[in-house]
């Protein structure tokens, strides 16, 4: 097999509310994370209670250019040693992906360098590539996060099948929505964590987002709004309700759900790795879970570290590299799009 040249690889990424920008060097077994700059947007959106998409892609007019030449002097180089321009263009905010998206169009048109669109989603399983130099496809995937939770079969590092998905929220969506109503400023996901390692995981019994239609799909819409409901009968009631047993027992509902259907997805789809990604990977107890899973039914199972779950530029980068050698290149007409696979 002949061993391809390293190359380096700038990425963006723009699709919520952190602008990001990374380098990277990536060739057959090596994956070295050069710079990876975030500058997140999570105080000025916590006024609201949530991400409001005009002001982030305003956030990211101002920040994208100042981001970008930072990455590139934090790794040592200049646009001369970049071999390829990895940009996210879909899912996201509309708005936020069109800045990303049209700065990295310019640096690659007007220097001749090769635009690499990367989805998203793939980007945050790519993330494991560069935490774990080992790890190669086929794989089964749970990537969990703010606007996504998705069951997917990794075939090769540019060939994916989504095979289960959440209908409506997303996980992290839920534990989002869960945690205002307890009064939690956005983004609740990491008190929640820290309340359930304090609470009881059996004080309630919530109804499960595992689907049983003999999908691998979710739906936390059902769970969310029941738990929704129960705090504001303790409000109504004007009785304090105990923050810590309901993140506990919220928690263990979830992780309850995501085992019930990687069960049934490897009873189908029998892999041997099983790879955790995206922004709710962080969560501590999901974490454990799918290791201790993991180590009961022989899988290997693999994470990134906290830096490398939520959204940054070093994990599109790492994926723009398979897709740029797969000869996945747009040119300047390339778009940016909300949803899509």
């Amino acid at each position: 097999m002949t061993r391809r040249k390293t190359m380096i690889i700038l990425g963006i990424e723009s699709s919520c509310d952190e602008t990001s920008a990374a380098v990277v060097d990536m060739a057959d077994g090596k994956r070295t994370s050069l710079s990876n700059i975030v500058a997140s947007q999570i105080e000025t959106h916590a006024l609201y209670g949530g991400v409001v998409p005009e002001i982030a892609g305003r956030a990211h007019i101002e920040a994208v250019s100042g981001i970008t030449y930072e990455s590139l002097e934090t790794a040592g180089i200049t646009m001369s040693d970049i071999d390829a321009i990895g940009v996210t263009n879909r899912p996201g905010l509309i708005g936020a992906l069109l800045v990303g998206l049209s700065f990295g169009k310019s640096l690659a048109v007007s220097r001749g360098i090769p635009l690499v669109p990367v989805h998203h989603i793939r980007g945050h399983i790519a993330a494991n590539y560069l935490a774990h130099a080992e790890l190669e496809p086929p794989f089964l995937a749970l990537v969990v996060s703010g606007g996504h939770t998705s069951l997917i079969e990794v075939k090769d590092y540019t060939t994916f099948q989504t095979i289960g998905r959440t209908r409506d929220d997303a996980m992290g969506e839920a534990f989002d929505k869960v945690a205002r109503v307890m009064g939690i400023p956005y983004p609740g996901g990491a008190e929640m964590d820290r309340l359930a390692s304090l609470g009881d995981p059996t004080a309630f019994a919530f109804p499960s987002a595992a689907i049983p239609d003999g999908s691998l799909d979710f739906s936390f819409s059902g769970l969310k709004t029941h738990v929704i409901n129960l705090l504001h009968r303790y409000e109504q009631k004007g009785e304090p309700f105990p923050k810590e047993d309901i993140a506990a027992s919220f928690t263990a509902t979830v992780l309850h759900s995501v085992t019930k259907k990687l069960s049934a997805a490897l009873a189908s789809y029998p892999y041997r790795t099983l790879v955790l990604a995206g922004g709710v990977s962080a969560n501590s107890h999901l974490r454990s879970a799918l290791q201790s899973y993991a180590e009961k039914n022989g899988l290997r199972f693999y994470v990134p570290p906290r830096s490398l779950c939520g959204d940054n530029a070093a994990m599109i980068a790492a994926q723009a590299y398979y897709e740029c050698l797969a000869g996945h290149v747009a040119d300047a007409s390339l778009n940016a799009f909300a949803c899509g696979e």
